[in-house]
């Protein structure tokens, strides 16, 4: 699989793209003509740039409004088409992207635009040259992969062929099997984007809104499984116009672009056995089931406060590590550990010098984990690995979100015994501390908002998961963007990701005043949450004070009984429900520097996370912030 990228999908300057593009893993690069004409360098000093980077260039695009012109026009197309051949040929580059003519002068007609692409074909082949006919989504004459397809079958040249472009044949709604027909050696080169779904104008749609495979609602799956259908052994290159990404770190995005290509064609690959696709091999999709503990690192000051807030949660401090600072508290299925290891060689004790207290570092539970460590790896995920003492097991683990750890942990004797041969079990201080809190329903990740197609790509390319729809959650200080994601075939592993704009929301400030740490909240499952309110308040648990016009809209809203309404209310309990089932939310009071933990319920086959009471959440969150400049506590 030969993958490429075009310099327009970046941001920064042409040789920063170059650098990022081949740091990435690409093969090759598209260069598009506007960042070549803003260089200040000739044709052949960029090929040499290139080179030097282990880069081919596999297109020179876009070559505009060539076909179809007016006699007066059609002579001065083609001498700009020479012009571009001869700078073609300094830069080293075979093939030049022509799209469908938009001019308004521009004449219709399949036997004419054959005509003059065959005449270019020739002129093309003297220079040893190919050039590519793609249909723009909004051309003028020209809109559809099949019309274009039908002017390069009727100019009939070996120097013409065709290009296909995701976007343009998905924003349309074209069936992608129509692909399946065209011989794979008349594709000259196939570029992929994927996009969400939105009801707009096309052209403003395909320049703003387009992202890597994968991170948007274009079956580009299948766009591809029928481009494999035809035998297509060409780059496969990604041209994405996005104005979010324009303003992003070019590295990132050239690594997301790689990774997209990668887990696209692993799909492909599996839903097409009998196409050899010259794709990667690497492990299927990691099924997620469960997590198996989340860790906090801190200093022995925050530890004394993070520990009291999880006694009233119900925890029991259950074990301690053998070799570490590191203790455990365990209630249900439920496992947190608290690292004050500081030692020399401790990721959390740097971690913590560097964020603060945080939760740095959660296990996932799956059926291999060093299969779930190659497939990580294969798609880029940079592997974690910190000295280990006697007696310690190597856990499989990359980093993720804000530098965080994820650790995989599956049922081989090694992995499965590691709480009973590293920590040293303690004895049970309070026998009847628990709260009836069984298993972590989910982590909710917050980040920038530019970086949160990276995460979201990160975790569905890695793991067999599935994105919920985007929502907006409103705070005061801005909008939040979430985005749920689950695992399958079920949902044991669920992910909230929380992109943030500014450090003005909640989301912003614990990103900023914790240094860009990434888990947020921790949410808590119980199977009865009155019962589990009234233990926590028996046990000093301070729950985040709701305000009383909620329960009245909600009284109203759901048509809730007034007892049960007020049972909701003198135990702070936020409430929703769909056509499925429902869901109770309570909210401790934050920690730190915005941390906080959830308890829920669900009822039914809720499949949801309350979303609509995130702003009542905010405003009750806002009203006990620290102020500005006083210490913490």
């Amino acid at each position: 699989m030969r993958t490429s990228i075009a310099t327009v999908s970046i941001s920064g300057e042409f040789p920063e793209k170059l650098a990022a593009i081949a740091k990435a893993g690409f093969a090759g690069v598209e260069i598009f003509e506007n960042d070549f004409l803003t260089y200040d360098a000739s044709p052949r000093e960029v090929r040499k740039m290139v080179l030097d980077h282990g880069l081919e260039i596999t297109l020179f695009q876009p070559f505009r409004d060539f076909e179809g012109m007016p006699d007066q026009h059609r002579q001065r197309a083609f001498e700009r088409a020479e012009r571009k051949f001869d700078i073609m040929g300094e830069l080293g580059t075979d093939l030049m992207l022509i799209c469908s003519n938009v001019s308004p002068i521009s004449l219709g007609g399949v036997d004419r635009a054959a005509a003059d692409f065959r005449e270019l074909g020739e002129r093309a082949a003297k220079h040893g040259l190919r050039v590519g006919y793609e249909a723009l989504a909004w051309g003028r004459h020209i809109s559809d992969h099949r019309d274009a397809w039908e002017v390069v079958r009727r100019a009939d040249h070996a120097n013409v062929g065709i290009i296909l472009d995701s976007f343009h044949t998905l924003s349309r709604k074209i069936d992608p099997n129509s692909i399946r027909s065209i011989p794979g050696d008349k594709i000259f080169i196939v570029q992929l984007a994927d996009a969400p779904l939105f009801d707009m104008d096309l052209l403003y749609w395909s320049r703003h809104f387009r992202n890597m495979p994968g991170e948007g609602d274009l079956p580009v799956v299948d766009f591809m499984r029928a481009v494999a259908a035809t035998g297509y052994s060409g780059p496969l290159s990604l041209e994405i116009f996005n104005d979010q990404f324009r303003g992003g770190s070019g590295r990132l995005l050239a690594e997301d672009g790689h990774r997209s290509l990668i887990n696209l064609m692993d799909q492909v690959q599996r839903l097409e056995p009998d196409i050899r696709i010259a794709a990667p091999e690497m492990p299927n999709p990691i099924e997620a089931h469960g997590i198996e503990f989340v860790e906090f690192t801190t200093g022995p000051q925050e530890k004394t406060s993070l520990e009291a807030l999880l006694l009233t949660l119900g925890f029991t401090k259950s074990a301690r590590h053998c070799n570490r600072d590191i203790e455990l508290f365990s209630q249900g299925d439920i496992r947190i550990v608290i690292n004050t290891d500081s030692t020399g060689d401790s990721f959390a004790g740097a971690s913590y010098s560097v964020h603060g207290t945080n939760a740095y570092a959660f296990g996932i539970k799956v059926n291999d984990a060093e299969a779930a460590r190659q497939r990580a790896a294969s798609l880029g995920a940079p592997a974690f690995a910190e000295p280990r003492r006697l007696g310690e097991t190597t856990v499989p683990a990359i980093q993720g979100v804000g530098n965080g750890v994820i650790y995989f942990l599956d049922g081989s004797p090694a992995l499965a015994s590691i709480w009973a041969n590293e920590f040293v079990q303690l004895p049970v201080e309070e026998p009847d501390s628990n709260a009836g809190l069984l298993r972590i329903d989910h982590l909710a990740q917050t980040t920038r908002y530019d970086e949160m197609l990276t995460w979201l790509l990160f975790y569905t390319s890695i793991f067999s998961m599935r994105r919920t729809p985007m929502v907006d959650v409103i705070d005061p200080g801005g909008v939040v963007r979430s985005q749920a994601i689950e695992s399958l075939p079920r949902p044991d592993f669920r992910l909230t990701m929380n992109g943030a704009d500014n450090r003005k929301t909640i989301a912003g400030k614990f990103l900023a005043e914790g240094f860009g740490t990434s888990i947020q909240h921790i949410a808590l499952a119980t199977d009865d949450i009155f019962a589990t309110a009234k233990r926590l308040l028996e046990r000093g648990f301070r729950a985040l004070p709701i305000s009383r016009n909620y329960y009245d809209d909600l009284e109203a809203r759901f048509g809730l009984e007034p007892e049960f309404s007020d049972a909701l209310r003198d135990a702070s309990i936020l409430y929703d429900r769909d056509d499925n089932g429902e869901y109770f939310q309570i909210y401790s009071q934050t920690f730190g520097e915005s941390f906080f933990f959830e308890i829920v319920e669900r009822r039914g086959h809720y499949s949801g996370y309350g979303a609509g009471n995130a702003p009542f959440r905010i405003s009750a969150q806002r009203r006990l912030l620290r102020p500005e400049g006083l210490p913490r506590d």
